[in-house]
């Protein structure tokens, strides 16, 4: 009796311990992490320049859900519940990549949802949120920080920012009528800024399939406030660190200018990347010092695998055409999301270069010799130093040729005259081979002889 006395009073303290000890182990096998996100992360942010007549703003993420409907080879999947930002990743389960948000509308009418929305003077968006910022924490000290931007519509050039010659190839008439082609549904680009114990050391601009990385410091790389200038090109929205015509893919143009300005992280969702579950966790804004949790929980979207836009459209849709020689579409498909932009890399780009096909390697060659070689005259003359460098080539060929066989036959003749056999030798083979025929001969007559007699 006594002694259930006394274990009475113990056992509330045991469970106290068991909770304490449940607790300290559950605080330890959460992943670590930040669970705020750093201020440097916001006052180092990109800003970014928005083309003045680029009619294409930066659209929200889940209006941009709302207005497509998920696609498989064209056709609706049924049986779905309504899809948005917090289930996205359960259409991976209809068919992974192969699954594309395709627009409601025909993109060609223009529907107000595929424009976006414009940042007012400060360069705020209001209404909408079209950035994601997601940091990769690489060490305790070294973290990169993604600016990702999205966009319900890509714009790609028309025949008007084509480099000459190539413009003559491409040309023909609904490209002549400013039809833009390498459009596409759904537009995901984006910068990266790399810190170093809170010290931004190298910026990343994406630009269509390819981007480029700078250090912190090169003289290409505008700073305003610690923060870099991104100007974002007209429809395609690529970004560049200077504004101006920029040149990609060796021979297409894009336009950049100071037309608006917008501040992305203004309006934008924070989180937090984990390289082994390849997740993201969401962290409390930079802006919102006051709060103790994040005021968002959509972490779906990112898990989705499949087309933020329409898949390219088949030759047999109206809309659809094909420019001549080099086989691009006027319509491509929509890109996938950042869980497939490289978000772990060792340098500012991507680990593995992307890899060229033949007639963009051809054409990447040509244009580079095209300017200092075979423009206009320049064509004669880089043709007349050909001629001549190929003259001499085979000339020199031609005259090592000969060296060749000279010495070829003198050292033959060297070897003949070490191997010379003495005169006396000669004689005397020669006076063997007299008397071994004189020998043969009387033999031959014997022989003859014989016979006659025998007859």
């Amino acid at each position: 009796m006594f002694g259930d006395a006394f274990n009475r009073p113990l056992i509330p303290t045991r469970l106290l311990l068991l909770g304490l000890v449940a607790g300290i182990v559950g605080a330890d096998s959460e992943a670590p992490g930040l669970d705020r996100c750093p201020d440097y992360v916001a006052s180092h942010a990109p800003l970014v320049w928005l083309h003045q007549d680029d009619r294409y703003m930066p659209s929200d993420l889940a209006a941009h859900i709302r207005h497509t409907t998920p696609m498989r080879d064209e056709q609706p999947i049924s049986g779905l519940p309504s899809i948005d930002l917090e289930n996205l990743d359960e259409l991976n389960g209809y068919g992974d990549e192969d699954v594309a948000l395709t627009s409601k509308e025909d993109p060609l009418t223009y529907p107000p949802w595929i424009l976006g929305e414009a940042p007012d003077e400060k360069g705020r968006i209001h209404d909408s949120v079209p950035c994601a910022v997601i940091l990769v924490e690489k060490s305790e000290v070294d973290i990169d920080a993604f600016y990702f931007y999205f966009y319900s519509y890509n714009e790609g050039p028309n025949i008007t920012q084509v480099l000459e010659p190539i413009d003559r190839l491409v040309g023909d008439e609904n490209l002549a009528s400013g039809m833009h082609f390498g459009n596409h549904v759904g537009d995901w680009e984006h910068n990266m800024v790399r810190f170093h114990n809170g010290t931004p050391v190298g910026v990343y601009y994406s630009q269509h399939i390819d981007g480029v990385g700078y250090k912190w410091d090169d003289s290409r790389v505008n700073i305003t406030d610690g923060r870099p200038t991104v100007y974002s090109a007209s429809g395609s929205h690529a970004n560049y660190p200077e504004r101006g015509d920029q040149v990609h893919n060796a021979a297409i143009i894009d336009y950049c200018d100071q037309g608006r300005i917008w501040d992305p992280v203004q309006s934008a969702y924070f989180y937090r990347f984990n390289p082994e579950t390849f997740t993201i966790t969401p962290i409390i804004s930079p802006y919102e010092h006051s709060s103790t949790e994040p005021a968002q929980n959509l972490t779906s979207w990112f898990d989705f695998t499949g087309h933020w836009g329409d898949i390219s459209y088949s030759d047999s849709d109206p809309r659809q055409e094909t420019v001549p020689h080099f086989g691009l579409k006027r319509f491509n498909s929509g890109p996938n999301g950042p869980r497939f932009k490289h978000l772990m890399r060792k340098g500012l780009v991507r680990d593995h270069a992307r890899k060229m096909g033949m007639k963009e390697w051809a054409v990447n060659v040509f244009m580079s010799w095209y300017p200092c070689c075979i423009r206009g005259w320049r064509l004669w003359r880089s043709l007349g130093i050909m001629v001549v460098v190929l003259s001499a080539i085979v000339l020199a060929v031609i005259f090592g040729i000969r060296r060749y066989k000279t010495w070829r036959q003198k050292t033959a003749y060297s070897k003949l005259r070490e191997e010379d056999i003495p005169m006396d030798e000669l004689r005397r083979e020669e006076e063997q081979l007299s008397a071994a025929s004189s020998d043969d001969e009387d033999d031959y007559r014997l022989r003859q002889e014989r016979s006659l007699h025998y007859y």
